[in-house]
């Protein structure tokens, strides 16, 4: 869509992201990304690559209420939702709330606490606007990076911090680059500027978002999800898949089994949904933060063929994605959550998490791409049924 495009560009001239950095977000986080590069970047850059088994590519106020629903969720919708996940080999969360009227459709998961994975760099750039709210900190504070912050997986920005005293830039550039790159160590970075996943449960209580839950950090819950102890030299080249590898398969797969079980970063879809449209309303930050934050996500890079594939023309769709591990077959979260705004000015908060599933990627995008379509499908028909009352009511009186 042209609105992506313009949004990609945008975000290019502010951030001066570099077309390696670009690459490694939208391609993926093969070997092959090196081909262009230079042999100082590629050496550089080998160093911080995952392996190529990876497929990741990431006293309380009260708060102000919402919208009182104007009418239930739409039964089509809902059992649209239904429809749409009953046959779906895995754990499937769907749910989709009204920015505008208030109600929610979701499917029979939504309200379980599913694997967020990077969907949870929301709480943390929301935790750092709120803190800028206070006064507590500024977009343009400076900020280094150095090789001790990095993390593992997904972080561009590693070219960057492995220079001579590190990579200085801003608070701002760091929560742009965690959520339309999905950087985990621009992240972590964020995390420890706040306070700590505290801060961040904090926040989550104090704004009343429902069942969210926030993990240790990317480190900790990555090894954890492994069946490892963070160790410091897991964020060099490939030691971290290296000691994974060398674990016995049994506890892999129960480390695994217990993540997905209970995952310390769990939320649920429902609860996520809720909290968009909040955003989107200005019930969680200040207007100049929530413009700020809507505006980001609509320029993310990631998640291309997901929801966003689904979104047709003169359609917005502002976003967050989130991908786990894999075992074997298996991947623990692939999610996508954002805001899907019509040309007409309606807008729908949706949350699309599969928790555990065995099916190809490809079928999960086209999942999330068909719970894009039934929500602009819904948006249509209520249109068409709102233009033809004004008709039906004039016949009436003739």
């Amino acid at each position: 869509m042209i609105v992506f495009r313009q949004g990609a560009a945008n975000v290019k001239k502010f951030l001066g992201f570099s077309s390696l950095e670009r690459a490694l977000t939208v391609a993926g986080l093969g070997p092959a990304i090196l081909l262009g590069c230079s042999v100082t970047q590629s050496a550089q850059l080998a160093a911080y690559l995952p392996a190529p088994s990876y497929r990741v590519l990431m006293p309380i106020p009260a708060a102000s209420a919402a919208p009182t629903p104007t009418a239930p969720a739409p039964r089509g919708l809902v059992d649209a939702l239904a429809a749409l996940t009953a046959d779906f080999n895995g754990i499937v969360g769907v749910a989709v709330t009204s920015v505008d009227d208030g109600w929610v459709a979701a499917n029979a998961t939504a309200t379980r606490r599913l694997p967020q994975q990077s969907v949870s760099k929301l709480w943390v750039t929301l935790t750092v606007l709120d803190q800028v709210d206070q006064g507590r900190i500024r977009l343009d504070d400076p900020i280094t990076v150095t090789r001790a912050d990095l993390t593992l997986f997904h972080q561009p920005i590693a070219a960057l911090a492995v220079r001579d005293g590190g990579y200085t830039t801003t608070v701002g550039e760091l929560a742009k680059r965690a959520m339309q790159m999905s950087d985990n160590t621009c992240n972590d970075k964020l995390l420890r500027l706040v306070g700590g996943p505290e801060a961040v449960r904090e926040f989550i209580a104090r704004k009343q978002l429902g069942a969210i839950g926030f993990g240790p950090g990317e480190k900790l819950l990555q090894a954890g999800t492994a069946g490892l102890d963070w160790r410091p030299e897991y964020s060099m080249g490939n030691a971290f898949a290296a000691a994974r590898a060398r674990l016995a398969p049994e506890v892999r797969r129960a480390a695994f089994d217990a993540y997905v079980a209970s995952p310390p970063d769990g939320a649920a879809p429902a609860a996520i949904a809720t909290a968009l449209a909040r955003l989107k309303r200005g019930e969680l930050l200040s207007a100049s933060s929530t413009d700020w934050l809507l505006r980001t996500m609509a320029g993310a890079h990631t998640g291309r063929a997901r929801v966003r594939a689904g979104v047709p023309a003169g359609w917005q769709y502002g976003h967050k994605t989130g991908t786990g591990q894999d075992y074997l077959s298996r991947t623990a979260g692939f999610n996508d959550v954002g805001i899907l705004t019509a040309p007409d000015g309606r807008s729908y908060a949706l949350a699309v998490m599969i928790g555990d599933t065995a099916r190809p990627p490809r079928e999960r995008q086209l999942l999330m791409q068909a719970v894009a379509r039934t929500v602009v499908a819904h948006h249509e028909e209520l249109r068409i049924a709102q233009q033809q009352q004004p008709v039906a009511h004039a016949q009436a009186l003739n």
